[in-house]
């Protein structure tokens, strides 16, 4: 925080202070607030696991069928790549702006702006989901089913929700961590309860008429149809990993910053996947992948798979009734805490940015007493609320295609930092055989799979206009598929106000190159 000397008499200091430096821990956010648990409890939350699951795992049995395992297994392999160039990255310059900063570093100041924004775009995006969610989950959980289903009250739900949960992020670092730690819980109990319990009936002595045992072949990626559905699979299995790196995007607010942050990134994106194979498989072999009932595959549940699954699992009477509501309560809190968490990585992106120069000034205030950015926080509070609102009041079917389109974004920024990572070390990876392996090829391959995938869905999977809810007819390309002209069209958006603000502000990010390792400052970048 900035140190005003105020003479006897004279006037209060400000209340909001601009930040001291733009460098990793001098921008004046609390630091030391969070330990490892709290890094890893906030990487998990970000990626609402059961909000993720009732939302995604019908779209990719629908793609993939009895395959939907492995392709949400497979997903796990460039997240784990990726998560490896936070770790190494955020070891040598544990900047909040993550993306930004590192893609930055690497490439230039306009590329890393572009990596900044697709952070800033994707979480945009899906808050106007997750606020949707919120909304009718809450008015299901007191069994007011004919709100649920009202456009208008669940807006107005909606937008509470993300009101509240900005209210939250603005308070303090330490508050965020301490609900997410209570939701988390709630919300991995509730989902391995879901799958034990699944799986005792299915070879319980008398399984559900759905019920289909378990087979090697759901593992096996060559039994997928072909590589439009494998690649469609992949892409919405994605979304269900992402959000581990807001660990990472609050590392200036950890203890030991350069080294707990992509500690905590590595350790959740393990842990998800011990979560996601486990439901998937479970919820698989109960509901089997029919087109009817409590099947995977009946598009009426495609966008809410456990609702119908706590139902079947558990029963509507006794303790099981309890149980089933207990599960509705889940995923409002877990996309309750989603909401919360993609608050957190977003405002501290525009922070940074606004802390190097390559946004307004007024982004990189920090309150007084909270050590919270204000005007960031805020600023993506009232975004998000502008862009929920606008999506509902034109069609409930380009709110669907914008969320499907957030994979894209996904992939272009997450993709950007592991080639960013190989590039910013490339003069160390020969140095040993650890740095040749997690500095180098892990980043290049997570981010050539990425590449591969965005390439793959924008211009063939999602750009076919009879993908998705919604189509565009645009001038030389024709017919083009909704899910493809947002996502493509919001980073085009981005690359215009970049040039705008580059015109406006002039360069920006001079700030001094960081050493690659803190032992070897000669290894620095230059």
């Amino acid at each position: 925080m900035v140190q005003v000397s105020v003479p006897p008499g004279g006037p209060a200091p400000s209340t909001e202070p601009r930040t001291t430096g733009s460098g990793a821990g001098e921008k004046g956010l609390k630091t030391g607030a969070l330990g490892l648990v709290s890094s890893v409890a906030i990487g998990l939350a970000s990626t609402a696991p059961a909000y993720s699951l009732a939302a995604t795992l019908g779209i990719i049995v629908a793609g993939v069928g009895l395959q939907a395992p492995i392709i949400t297994i497979l997903a796990f392999v460039p997240m784990l790549l990726i998560a490896y160039a936070y770790k190494e990255l955020n070891a040598s310059d544990p900047d909040c702006g993550t993306t930004f900063t590192w893609a930055a570093r690497a490439f230039g100041p306009r590329t890393g702006w572009m990596g900044g924004w697709g952070i800033v775009v994707a979480d945009i995006i899906v808050m106007a989901n997750l606020a949707q969610i919120a909304g009718v989950y809450g008015f299901r959980l007191f069994g007011l089913d004919s709100l649920a289903d009202s456009t208008t009250w669940t807006t107005v739900a909606g937008v509470l929700w993300i009101a509240v949960m900005t209210l939250i992020c603005y308070i303090g670092i330490e508050l965020s961590a301490a609900l997410q730690r209570w939701l988390l819980c709630i919300e991995v109990v509730m989902l391995v309860l879901l799958a034990v319990t699944a799986l005792v009936k299915v070879y319980g002595s008398n399984p559900p008429p759905t019920a289909v045992r378990v087979s090697a072949s759901w593992f096996n990626p060559f039994e997928v149809a072909s590589t439009t559905a494998f690649t469609a699979g992949i892409l919405a299995a994605v979304f269900i990993y992402w959000g581990w790196d807001t660990a990472v995007s609050v590392n200036e607010e950890t203890a030991d910053a350069a080294r707990t942050p992509g500690r905590a990134a590595v350790i959740s994106t393990v842990l998800l996947l011990l979560i996601y194979a486990l439901v998937s498989v479970s919820a698989q072999a109960f509901a089997g992948i029919g087109t009817k009932g409590v099947g995977l595959g009946n598009e009426d549940n495609a966008d809410d798979v456990l609702s119908s699954l706590g139902d079947a699992i558990f029963g509507t009477t006794g303790f099981g009734g309890f149980l089933t509501k207990l599960l509705i309560f889940m995923v409002l809190t877990s996309s309750a805490a989603s909401t919360q968490t993609t608050i957190l990585p977003t405002a501290r992106t525009t922070f940074s940015m606004a802390a190097h120069k390559a946004i307004p000034g007024q982004f990189a205030r920090v309150h007084p007493r909270h050590l919270t950015p204000t005007w960031s926080t805020i600023g993506m509070g009232i975004a998000s609320i502008a862009f929920y609102v606008l999506l509902t009041a034109i069609s409930g079917n380009v709110l669907e295609d914008s969320i499907a389109s957030v994979g894209l974004g996904i992939a272009f920024y997450y993709g950007l930092t592991g080639f960013a990572c190989v590039w910013y070390y490339r003069r160390v990876l020969t140095r040993s055989v650890r740095d040749f392996v997690f500095k180098g090829l892990a980043p290049l391959l997570g981010g050539v799979m990425l590449l591969y995938f965005f390439c793959y869905g924008a211009f063939d999977v999602y750009a076919d206009p009879d993908y998705g809810a919604t189509s565009i007819d645009l001038p030389v390309f024709g017919e083009t598929g909704g899910v493809t002209v947002i996502g493509i069209g919001a980073l085009l958006l981005g690359f215009v106000l970049m040039l705008v603000q580059w015109a406006v502000q002039g360069s920006w990010f001079r700030h001094p190159d960081v050493p690659v390792s803190a032992a070897d400052p000669a290894d620095a970048p230059r």
